[in-house]
């Protein structure tokens, strides 16, 4: 008697790279909520109010990063929502963890705009990518301004990242690259990109699935 199991591939492979995707950010979470704790415990075992001060900040540093990671997880339902706060709060989380330190000042322009949880995840990511690339080739000498502007056409949706950085560049090649144009295309939308003497100005422009005339900029 044959007592094997036979293995049969997955039938929809984006199903299995979606569970694997919600594991693996559920994983860093845990790991970051569990190095917290950690620093924590070793700022109860020093009388040093320096190093207290010094661990406590240590510790604010790595919330500010969960709450970006907490933001970018993919959802699991696929709701409508509040595009503008959910992106409003993401911005604030990327500023707190990634460019205060640097002086970069990230200002979010927003307009109420309602987008299923699946379209907002993948705006929020492209978002994330597109302050990231500023923020690591833009402002060489520290300082600078990002400013993000959300508007809603009724028909389509553009998103501007605009960076105040006189340095001529370009959208570094690579994997951030290759993983923000297949957003862009999951989209079905297009990015464009323009740079000169007073700065770089990415602009995303996606159609919406469904109008709302009485909620436009």
């Amino acid at each position: 008697m044959h007592n094997s199991m036979e293995m049969k591939p997955c039938e929809d492979p984006a199903v299995g790279e979606h569970v694997l995707l919600l594991e693996l950010t559920h994983r860093i979470s845990n790991e970051l909520m569990s190095t917290i704790g950690f620093v924590k415990l070793m700022a109860s075992q020093t009388s040093n109010d320096d190093v207290k001060v010094a661990l406590a900040g240590v510790i604010q540093h790595i919330y500010d990063f969960a709450r970006i990671y907490r933001a970018l997880q993919i959802p699991v339902a696929d709701e409508e929502v509040d595009a503008a706060k959910y992106l409003r709060e993401l911005c604030q989380s990327i500023s707190h963890a990634r460019l205060q330190h640097k002086g970069i000042e990230l200002a979010f322009i927003e307009c109420p705009l309602t987008l299923n949880a699946s379209c907002c995840w993948r705006l929020g990511m492209i978002i994330s990518e597109l302050i990231a690339n500023a923020s690591r080739h833009a402002f060489y000498g520290g300082g600078g301004k990002v400013q993000i502007e959300l508007i809603n056409r009724g028909v389509f949706v553009e998103c501007a990242v605009t960076d105040n950085s006189p340095v001529l560049k370009n959208i570094k090649s690579g994997q951030g690259l290759k993983i923000l144009r297949s957003l862009v295309r999951d989209l079905s939308g297009t990015i464009n990109q323009k740079s000169g003497a007073i700065g770089t100005r990415v602009t995303l422009s996606f159609p919406l699935s469904k109008i709302e005339p009485d909620r436009l900029c």
